[in-house]
């Protein structure tokens, strides 16, 4: 395999996990085609650790917002034999609930986001992902 193959391979997991957050059912089998088993989930907020309870975590997560829209940059892939580490940003905006009488702006936030990936039997998966907040504005959820 190229090198550049490689690179598109492992970034597309990123971009796989980013429109997955807005877009695609988050069941196990998402999971299993992006993390491996030993997988840790850093944010600013919380973390997670391991591949059980990863889509509990998400949707706990994503449950607080009425909708969300996560826009990426494309990751820069170093790949070391069947090790990996990628870098990109991300913008993330998360639409409130709304309650009557009530108007809040959106909760829009700049992340800096780092990870891992291993090459394991099933293929590339993400082993670790990573989020530093650059920025925010609006409110957080309530």
């Amino acid at each position: 395999m190229k090198t550049s193959h490689l690179d598109a391979e492992i970034s597309s997991l990123l971009d796989r996990y980013v429109l997955g957050l807005d877009y695609d059912k988050l069941d196990d089998e998402w999971a299993s085609g992006l993390f491996s088993e030993d997988v840790l989930i850093e944010f600013p907020v919380s973390r997670h650790a391991g591949i059980d309870g990863l889509v509990e975590y998400h949707q706990k997560a994503l449950a607080m917002w009425d909708g969300t829209h996560h826009q990426n940059t494309p990751a820069i892939v170093s790949i070391t034999a069947d090790r990996a580490t990628l870098r990109a940003n991300m913008t993330s905006v998360h639409m409130h609930h709304q309650r009557e009488g009530e108007a809040l702006p959106h909760y829009v936030s700049g992340t800096y986001i780092t990870g891992d990936a291993v090459y394991t039997e099933h293929g590339w998966r993400l082993s670790r992902l990573s989020f530093e907040l650059i920025w925010k504005t609006g409110n957080p959820p309530n």
